[in-house]
This record gives structure tokens, sequence and C-alpha cells, in this order.
């Protein structure tokens, strides 16, 4: 069996090769699927949003022994607000944080007093604060602005570091595709959108960006040597690029996942790392869709976008032509 230096080797020089651009027609298949899929998943699956998204009302008790029972927070929630939604997080090993509906001033008071019976610690012990749904739509749309001008500035500056445009689409389509696949898996598994959630939404974006550079940075290294002289066809030469930054693109995912599962584990079983365990979990989630997208989508996807190009399809016939003077196979 080859070790994976031995595979890296082989896949730099060719002489092993997986058909990337060759069967793109079934990786945009897979992947239309899986936007498809992820863009249908919130209408049967509503996407959870965070407090600070929705608005409402969050008390937090300390004091708390040990262990939490968190079904006493419900039940002193819901013996003054019946019909109340409620979240109930534990933090640390003395606390927890209540999360409900937006509820009136008198209501408040009387949750308070219920939960700080129900865990036997002086009202003192009860903090409470109202999240308004103004901060939250500003949330909103403070997000949706860093991912507006994000995505627009990543348009810009590949546009003119590549000099081509269609370089720029698939690396943004590419984008778009990890955000609506991650966004999907959000909502099929019921894991909460948090503003913590969302920057790791916004860092996913730039780690898949970063590899889509890498990649399409040995892209036209290679495209740069296309003709009689390479006897590689435009399409030969993206593949070729892909294959040997594939051993990079998984080691780089692997060497990103490996802490971030770390910490997403250690947040899940530290009870209360809330802000920990949503920004892990959108990063280690996306870090594997952006390395997924880069190979079976943006690549494939700027070979198919550039071979049409007339200079491009007399190059490849010339090397076709080429090949079957001397015999090879095309």
């Amino acid at each position: 069996m080859r070790s994976m230096s031995q595979l890296g080797n082989d896949l730099y020089t060719g002489k092993t090769s997986f058909p990337f651009v060759g069967r793109r027609r079934l990786w945009f298949l897979i992947a239309a699927i899986l936007v498809i899929g992820s863009a249908l998943v919130p209408l049967f699956r509503p996407i959870q949003f965070s407090i600070e998204f929705t608005g409402g009302s969050q008390f937090t008790v300390s004091g708390v022994a040990s262990p939490v029972d968190q079904s006493l927070a419900t039940d002193a929630v819901l013996s003054v607000v019946p019909e109340a939604t409620t979240k109930v997080v534990t933090i640390g090993e003395d606390a927890v944080r209540v999360q409900t509906d937006q509820v009136t001033d008198a209501e408040s008071r009387e949750i308070s007093t219920a939960l700080a019976e129900a865990y036997d610690v002086p009202e003192a012990e009860v903090s409470y604060a109202f999240i308004g749904p103004s901060w939250g739509a500003d949330v909103t749309r403070t997000s949706l602005w860093g991912l507006a001008i994000f995505l627009a500035l990543t348009f810009i500056i590949l546009a003119l570091y590549f000099r081509t445009w269609k370089m720029s689409v698939s690396a943004i389509i590419g984008l778009v595709d990890v955000l609506v696949i991650t966004i999907g898996v959000y909502a099929l598994f019921g894991f909460e959108i948090s503003p913590a959630a969302v920057i790791g939404f916004l860092t996913i974006l730039s780690y898949a960006l970063y590899d889509t550079t890498v990649v399409f940075d040995k892209i036209r290294e290679n495209t740069d040597e296309d003709g009689e002289v390479s006897g590689r066809t435009f399409g030969e030469s993206v593949n070729l690029a892909v294959n040997q930054t594939l051993v990079r693109s998984i080691n780089t995912t692997i060497v990103a996942i490996l802490p971030t599962g770390a910490i997403l584990f250690i947040g899940l079983i530290w009870a209360g790392a809330q802000t920990l365990t949503d920004l892990s979990l959108s990063i280690f989630v996306g870090t594997i869709v952006a390395a997924y997208s880069t190979i079976f989508v943006a690549a494939p996807l700027y070979s198919l976008l550039r071979e049409n190009e007339q200079p491009i399809r007399t190059r490849d016939t010339r090397v076709v032509a080429a090949r079957e003077l001397a015999g090879t196979p095309a």
C-alpha cells in the first residue's frame, strides 16, 4: 500500500490521476442535489435561531446545587407562562441559563421568584435580561451586510489577481455552495444559529477561499504551459492542478478539523460553553464542506467556463491532433 507521500508524488507528476474534471457532470449533479436538498430542509425543519436573532427574555440562576436539574427551570417558567417556549442550558457546574419568549415585567419577576424557589437559592442569584427584536434585527442586518461585503470583495480581488472574472464566478459559486450546505446541515440536525455560529460561517468562507485560491493558483501555473509543449489540453491541466493540490487540501482539512473537533467536544462536555460550541460546530462542518466544494465544484466549474473560449479550443484541437499524429491515445 502506497504511503501518503508516495501518493502525493504520483498525483503531482500525473502518474496517478482522479478525474475531477472528466467526471464533472457527476460532481455537478451531486452538488445540485446537496444544494437543493439543503435549501429545502428549512421548509420541513425550520432553522433554529438563537435569542439574539429572535429576541426574548433570558434568566441566569447562579449558585445551583450540582448536579443541575434542567427540568426544574422549565417547570418554573411554565408555571408562570404555560405557553412559553423555553431553552435551558447548564453553565459550568453551578449555574443554569433559561431563554424564553418575551415576557412582561410582571411575568419576569414571577419567573425569577419561581426559579429561585425551584433551585433553592436567594432571588438575588437570579439575573434577568431582555433582548428586544430590534437588537436581533440589527444582528441579522449586520450579518447579511458582512456576508455581502465579503462576497463582493472576494469577486473583485480574485478577478484582479487572476485576471479573469471566470475564476471569481467559480469561486463565488463554490462559496455559496459551502454556505447553503452548511446551513442545511444546521437545519437538518436542529443546530441553533447564533452570532458565534455566524462568525464561524464567515470563518469557513475564508478557509474555503484560501483553499480555492491555492488550487486556482496552481491551475493558472499549469494552464500557462498549455499547448503543444505541455501536451495537455486545458481541462487536463485543470485536472492535474486539482490532483497536485489534493493531498495538501486533505492534510489542511484534517489539520483544521482535528483541533476544531476537540474544541467542539470540550464545549459539549463542558456544559455551558455555548459560544465555544457554536463557533467550533460551524467551523467543523463548514471546513469539510469547503474542501469538497473546492475540489468537486469550483475547479471543474472553472474548466467548464473556459473550455469554449476560441483560443483554448484552438489550442486543445492542436494538442489532440499532435497526439493522433504521434499515435498517442487522446
